[in-house]
């Protein structure tokens, strides 16, 4: 199983070192100094979380699994998410239609109560057109149903993609929702479970700042 790995900003990985620093000193029977790091740790993350900044970043590599939408999502989704702004210009063929489907899905079930779902993507202009509008024509009716609002905006300059909560959260994947590779076949582990499914490499940027803007 291929594995993934995650760096902080600066000042959080300052947080985090002086933290590890104080473990290390407590383990050793240094209690004193151990305390003073631990106060000096626990003083430089209330610092990052008072200026409203917060940056992790996840990188997952070629093949690596147990990345589906509500293992890298479920730690930001709560009850006080209620809106949801979605850009991401490749929303157009029919898988990238069914993850948006299942993303959309995530947020139905988690213990968040969403109530508008914004999304702006790009306008497939060929032959996918008809096959792009109705289906998320479709799913926009589906939600609906569950009280929940979809608003879609197509934009032909459309290129960064990220997802924002209104309780302040933002990601940004590098290949938006469509990191997920094909499954070998119908009837392949995976196919239905997405943390079994292999994934392309891709980077993943979590920020959280409560000036956050709408898309």
């Amino acid at each position: 199983m291929a594995k993934s790995g995650f760096c902080l900003d600066p000042e959080s990985a300052a947080a985090v070192t002086v933290l590890k620093r104080a473990v290390q000193l407590d383990s050793e029977s240094g209690y004193q100094q151990a305390l003073i790091c631990y106060q000096e740790g626990i003083d430089l993350l209330l610092q990052v979380l008072k200026d409203g900044k917060y940056h992790k970043q996840i990188k997952i590599e070629e093949n690596a699994t147990g990345f589906s939408y509500e293992s890298l999502f479920q730690e930001y989704l709560n009850e006080t998410v209620t809106e949801v702004w979605i850009e991401d210009p490749y929303i157009r063929h029919m898988h990238q239609l069914y993850n948006f489907l299942r993303f959309c899905e995530l947020l139905i079930k988690r213990p968040c109560k969403v109530k508008t779902i914004h999304l702006l993507t790009s306008l497939d202009e060929g032959f996918g057109k008809q096959q792009q509008t109705s289906g998320l024509e479709e799913i926009k009716e589906s939600l609906g149903s569950h009280g929940v609002l979809l608003e879609l905006e197509y934009s032909s300059s459309i290129h960064d993609r990220e997802i924002r909560f209104n309780n302040g959260w933002m990601i940004k994947i590098g290949r938006g929702l469509d990191y997920f590779k094909k499954p070998q076949g119908r009837f392949s582990l995976g196919y239905c479970d997405f943390d079994l499914r292999p994934c392309h490499e891709t980077t993943v940027d979590i920020f959280h700042n409560k000036y956050t803007k709408k898309i």
